[in-house]
């Protein structure tokens, strides 16, 4: 999520806790320069140990312990206070989401609780032992149980010495990363490999670089690893370049070159979000970011701001009339993520009809990565006002990452279909599942997948485009030339433009 010069760039914003949202180090560049998403929003983390015994409370009352279906996730409510602890079969450590109830329980006994610095939580009962959990800025919810007790390891922190905290690190993987196959890890031999090269006496840089070796392999822009100053890592697909400032000094030249003399570029959002209309009745709209759109940093102030942008942009004129667009397009080539909630509002305001965005599902097996949570619908639903329905050009390439990502994959159900042209996305789809190690270093991985219709995933190879063509590449940027957005502004203005090949399978 970054702009260009004459658009000021976003602050930079720390993930969700269990948002998508940002991959970190080797995307980390990313995060800062263009507004990632690592984000992703929610609480996070694998199934506790099955030992946790069901217990038939009082009809509808949220007080006590529950465990979630997947993320490895605790949830204790104690009057007006909600916690999380995130769980492995070896440990029990306080989560990053606290919050406090905000009013009197609403419909059906639901209660919102306010998270200082996050999304609200709210927590609906579906019955004596079942709730739903879920985040505002999320896609989907958490199934909830009820439980007798926190477990024992709850009530005390692990030690802090290195084979304990590697063992946490290994175990919270080996829980819930569902790629291992697709990736090729045989993760049980990398314990074996790296764990007797640990001792009392390793060094926090030592132990730094060895659980750093350990998830490099993966090549997964969705891990990361966070140790302190100059300790930081994160994953990203072979290939994958973070940008820099001449980097995308040199894109903004192209990209205002390929729109042509007298576009004007509208921006909101801090520069995350722009528009500009082109000759022959096109639009061009580039979102940098699906979050942190305002200094506030909550998801409140997000939608209102992407509001007030759609609604400038969708106006009856350019939708429709005599003077209605004959194309848009989208630009998401540097989109580093943010809430999935906000690329379904977007999608709402190119549709006139609903249709299947996606369907999600999380890693529920701590002993079999190939079990996993019902899968939940995600619907695109039109906007109750102007929408623009005509055909739509997506410019996409491997900085299109996360929550960039999510939103892609929901337009692939749209009539007409997008034209996709560029590159792959980078491939990291899931909500990071965003942990705390007993010396209190931070790390994240994915633990879902995100689903078309017939069951399939792009996760670790991205979206393909259904017209390749080069995005930002070195010549191209020397000579002020944007092969993808030409394309597209052709594709749009032809009589006939080109038809897309169906989407390749990964």
């Amino acid at each position: 999520m970054t702009e260009h010069p004459h658009e000021p760039e976003p602050a930079p914003v720390t993930r969700r806790p269990a948002r998508r949202r940002t991959a970190r180090a080797t995307l980390a560049a990313l995060a800062v320069l263009m507004t990632m998403t690592t984000l992703t929003t929610a609480c996070a983390a694998p199934t506790p140990a099955h030992t946790d015994r069901p217990v038939r409370p009082a009809a509808a009352s949220l007080e006590g312990v529950w465990r979630t279906d997947g993320y490895g996730t605790l949830v204790t409510i104690e009057g007006r206070r909600l916690r999380t602890y995130e769980t492995t079969a070896v440990s029990c450590l306080p989560g990053s989401v606290h919050g406090v109830r905000t009013g009197p329980p609403g419909a059906g006994g639901r209660a919102d609780f306010a998270v200082r610095d996050g999304a609200r939580v709210t927590v609906a009962p579906r019955g004596g032992d079942v709730a739903r959990l879920s985040f505002q800025d999320n896609v989907g919810h958490r199934a909830l149980h009820r439980v007798a007790e926190l477990p024992a390891r709850c009530r005390h922190r692990p030690a802090k010495d290195p084979r304990t905290v590697f063992d946490v690190f290994w175990r919270t993987y080996a829980e819930n990363y569902p790629f291992f196959a697709a990736k090729k890890t045989d993760w049980a031999a990398v314990r074996d490999r790296y764990r007797p090269r640990l001792t009392a006496r390793t060094t926090d840089g030592e132990l730094f670089a060895v659980l750093r070796a350990m998830i490099e392999p993966l090549h997964d822009g969705h891990t990361d690893l966070s140790a302190g100053p100059g300790r930081m890592y994160a994953g990203s697909r072979p290939g994958t370049a973070a940008p820099t400032p001449a980097f995308l000094k040199q894109v903004d030249a192209a990209i205002t070159a390929g729109l042509g003399p007298g576009a004007t570029r509208r921006q909101w959002a801090g520069g995350a979000l722009s528009y500009a209309d082109l000759p022959d009745r096109l639009g061009y709209l580039r979102i940098t970011s699906f979050h942190g759109y305002t200094d506030r940093e909550d998801f409140d102030g997000d939608v209102a701001e992407l509001d007030r942008a759609l609604d400038a942009v969708f106006t009856r004129a350019r939708t429709s009339g005599p003077q209605a667009l004959r194309g848009l397009v989208v630009d998401l080539r540097l989109n580093g993520g943010g809430s999935d909630q906000l690329g379904l509002r977007v999608a709402s305001r190119l549709t006139g009809r609903p249709y299947l965005a996606y369907r999600k599902h999380a890693r529920d097996d701590p002993d079999d990565a190939r079990k996993f949570t019902p899968a939940q619908p995600a619907q695109v639903r039109p906007h109750d006002g102007p929408r623009y329905t005509g055909p739509l050009a997506l410019l996409t390439g491997p900085l299109t990452i996360s929550a960039g990502e999510t939103f892609t994959q929901s337009l692939l159900g749209r009539t007409p279909a997008p034209v996709r042209i560029g590159e792959n996305t980078q491939g990291v789809f899931s909500d990071t599942l965003d942990r705390t190690l007993p010396n209190g270093w931070k790390f994240a991985l994915p633990n879902e997948e995100f689903l078309t219709a017939d069951g399939r995933t792009f996760d670790g190879t991205g979206i393909p485009p259904t017209l390749r063509t080069p995005v930002f590449a070195p010549e191209d940027l020397a000579s002020r030339r944007d092969p993808a957005l030409t394309r597209a502004r052709a594709l749009l203005s032809a009589d006939r433009p080109e038809k897309p090949r169906p989407t390749q399978k990964p």
